[in-house]
């Protein structure tokens, strides 16, 4: 062939061959067509669509392309969640999530008041129940104890509800609802739910399961605003956790997911919902094999365990205040617990307090105060205070005070532990208690003589007043420049009997005794019975009759020493501390010391009896028991006291008035409208009011006899007793003999210790009218509060 047939032969065989290859790509398919997938003769690196594939079939994957894209995407999916889980750190819990209140309870364990930001109390998991664990395992997480914190199938389900645009789903287990509360904050957040995952899935490596379930038991909200188990415990059934069974625990557990709904379950339109939500979790613990179906159905025919009436447990109105405050004091002092830790809460704190008793008092308060005080339309009863306090004598535990109006009335001064109200003459036994155990320096140069209730003393008004040197004490104020003690009343006494002259409140026979006693035998004699060295004023004549200013739970628990055969108990008012279920030391009740022999503290209780038998305690007799006791007032009427006991109860109470802008005490003069208020009227009410509430159904009980002590010597001057009429050592049903007996009306004001006129009633109110002596228990009424005297150091 020529060169040129040759060129064209190929020519034609090249067409030929481009023709086939466009026949085998398949009709209608152009070679510029798969330009896109590349150079022609190159390998694609991922052949999608296939191109060796035709239709449909061009765009399904193959075999390897799903397991590739399988192991691409969990191979880097597990990646990312290892990324996350090394670089996620267990947070600091959160503050708020250790916020608790400290828990007060009455003696009878009934919760009293909780006091804090936040109402919570963590227990141990120890202390929560079993079956009531399981309940809450049930309803949340059956499977908590084998899962690995977090409920794959839950949170793909919140994930969809989430994707969806619907409600936002928690799908948590009990490990994430704990990381939720205790490291987190509640936001329905993607980025929140998957920290908590991730939280969730370290932790297991810190804490145990038990930990964790403590923990989850101890955070969550359950309603009626109470935070942790404890606390709804108590709100819901006024029970610790210790003492709920099954069927309130299903209750319980029931309230986690929709507490607004169940905090009102005993309201019967909240009830159905409660109660279908109840028989669910017990329906759960039977299909877990945590409750046979005879035990279900035993709860089932018991019925709905219906919740308490929802109460204020954090409110500190009317005495709980006091109560509190009395309380936390003490904890303070007999501890190492600091006011900050007190502060941060946590603690559950058991207390002396009787409810019935507190209320009792309360409720004498107001009806004296109502029955004689009329603030709005007599301006001398505004401003007028009541502090009382009881304690018992054979332990020293504060079982009642009355602090005044309230801490929700703007009285925030414990009228009951307060200094600053002088006692008057209730401070008399003490002198006669250091006679009795001292003796008397009856002569200078004389070693000390013995006194007994029989020693006679000038009862006097306005003689002068020796030390045991026998030099006259010096008065600046007295033209003649000596002392002269005053009675309440010129009476001419005579020469009395201690006895008479405790009965009849007589100031000068004490005095007298005090000052040959000498101010260090009886400041002991003081303190040891149970007063305080800083409440008690120092060497002035007036010491011997009441300038000192104890508190009135003070006051209560010194006579209880005399209650108790002289045996003192300091007083308390805490007797259990739990702190996250672990009892604290320190608040053991406190061992009874001999404070003075018994035949002092029975003396003084027999001369006290003799007193309201036949002195100014005569309203006390109303008791209808074995009572001693003694009334005591103060300079211009600025105080009024009374204090008696039996042998279960001594109790304290105190009347004072102050100024505006807490200026100091004012005089009661007028205030019920008379014009002198007296130890044995007001005062005394209270004390009856309350006692016989108190003590009923109480035993009657005797006081030990007294030792008979013999006639003791005089005081220099005295007369020799009569031979045919020896005196006797109690004298029950008569005075003294060649003993002057004061007319009724000048009775009641003889316990002043500067003295004082004839009491004389002003004009009453129409409703003021009185059946009784002067002052006496029957007047008019009303009441308002202020504010109290300064802090004593507490008990």
């Amino acid at each position: 062939m020529t060169r040129a047939e040759m060129r064209r032969a190929a020519q034609t065989a090249k067409r030929r061959s481009s023709r086939g290859k466009s026949a085998r790509r398949g009709p209608g398919v152009h070679p510029a067509a798969s330009s896109w997938r590349g150079a022609p003769g190159k390998r694609r690196l991922i052949d999608f669509p296939r191109a060796d594939k035709r239709g449909v079939r061009r765009w399904l994957p193959s075999w390897r392309q799903l397991l590739t894209v399988f192991v691409l995407f969990f191979g880097g999916t597990a990646a990312a969640i290892g990324f996350a889980y090394a670089s996620v750190s267990i947070p600091s819990v959160n503050p708020s999530a250790q916020l608790q209140n400290n828990v007060y309870y009455w003696s009878d364990g009934s919760q009293m008041a909780s006091v804090g930001q936040v109402n919570r109390q963590n227990v141990n998991l120890s202390q929560i129940p079993s079956n009531v664990q399981w309940d809450f395992l049930a309803a949340e997480n059956a499977s908590f104890y084998t899962d690995p914190g977090v409920d794959p199938q839950g949170i793909l389900r919140a994930l969809y509800h989430m994707a969806d645009g619907g409600q936002v789903q928690s799908g948590s287990t009990i490990t994430q609802q704990f990381v939720k509360n205790t490291y987190l904050s509640q936001d329905q957040t993607l980025s929140r739910k998957f920290k908590e995952i991730m939280i969730s899935l370290k932790i297991g490596n810190s804490l145990s399961k038990q930990q964790i379930l403590q923990g989850y038991l101890n955070s969550n909200y359950y309603g009626r605003d109470a935070y942790g188990i404890e606390a709804a415990a108590q709100a819901y059934y006024h029970l610790p956790v210790e003492k709920l069974n099954v069927s309130q625990g299903a209750f319980l557990a029931a309230t986690v997911n929709e507490p607004s709904v169940m905090m009102n379950a005993d309201d019967p339109q909240a009830r159905a919902q409660a109660t279908a939500r109840w028989k669910y979790v017990l329906a759960r613990m039977v299909k877990i094999g945590k409750l046979s179906a005879t035990q279900e159905q035993a709860y089932l025919r018991k019925g709905f365990p219906v919740p308490n009436p929802m109460t204020a447990s954090g409110s500190t109105s009317g005495q709980l205040g006091y109560l509190v405050q009395t309380a936390e004091q003490y904890i303070e002092q007999h501890s190492s617990i600091t006011e900050q830790q007190l502060n941060q809460g946590g603690y559950q704190i058991y207390t002396t307090f009787d409810k019935n008793q507190v209320a009792e008092l309360s409720s004498s308060v107001a009806k004296m105060r109502k029955q004689h005080l009329d603030p709005k339309n007599r301006p001398a009863d505004r401003n007028v205070q009541v502090g009382a306090s009881s304690v018992d004598p054979a332990t020293g535990a504060i079982v009642a005070l009355y602090g005044g109006d309230g801490w929700n009335k703007g009285h925030y001064t414990d009228n009951a532990d307060s200094s600053g109200v002088p006692v008057g003459s209730t401070f008399k036994p003490f002198d006669l208690a250091a006679a009795l155990d001292h003796g008397a320096v009856l002569s200078p140069g004389q070693p000390p003589s013995p006194i007994t209730p029989q020693t006679m003393f000038d009862g006097d008004n306005g003689i002068e007043i020796k030390n045991q040197q026998g030099q006259y004490l010096p008065d600046g104020s007295d033209p003649t420049g000596l002392l002269h003690q005053q009675n309440d009343v010129p009476t001419k006494w005579g020469y009395i009997t201690l006895r008479k002259a405790m009965e009849e409140s007589v100031n000068t026979p004490y005095v007298q005794l005090g000052e040959y006693v000498g101010y260090d035998n009886v400041e002991n004699e003081a303190l040891a019975a149970g007063l305080l060295r800083n409440s008690l004023q120092y060497d002035t004549a007036g010491f011997y009759i009441g300038t000192s200013t104890p508190s009135a739970i003070r006051m209560a628990d010194a006579y209880g020493t005399f209650a108790d055969s002289g045996i003192h108990h300091e007083p308390y008012s805490v007797t259990k501390v739990l702190d996250g279920g672990r009892q604290l030391p320190g608040f053991t009740p406190p061992a009874g010391t001999q404070a003075m022999p018994a035949s002092t503290a029975d003396t003084i209780t027999n001369v006290l009896q003799d007193v309201v038998q036949h002195g100014t305690g005569t309203n006390a007799l109303a008791l209808g028991r074995p009572t001693a006791g003694k009334t005591g007032t103060t300079d211009d009427y600025k105080s009024a006291w009374f204090i008696g006991y039996t042998p279960q109860l001594s109790t304290a109470v105190t009347m004072f008035k102050e100024g505006s802008g807490n200026s100091g005490l004012k005089s009661m003069s007028g205030v019920g409208g008379y014009s002198k208020v007296f130890g044995a009227d007001m005062p005394t009410q209270v004390w009856l009011g309350y006692m016989s509430a108190a003590l009923q159904g109480q035993p009657v009980k005797p006081f030990p006899p007294a030792p008979s002590l013999g006639k003791g010597a005089d005081e220099n001057g005295a007369p020799s007793p009569t031979p045919s009429a020896p005196p006797t050592e109690n004298p029950s049903s008569a005075p003294s003999p060649n003993t002057p007996t004061p007319s009724p009306s000048t009775t009641p004001c003889s316990d002043i210790p500067s003295g004082c006129t004839s009491p004389t009633p002003v004009t009453p109110s129409p409703s003021a009218t009185s059946s009784g002596p002067p002052g006496g228990l029957f007047g008019p009424g009303g009441g308002k509060q202020g504010n109290g005297g300064a802090p004593s150091p507490h008990p």
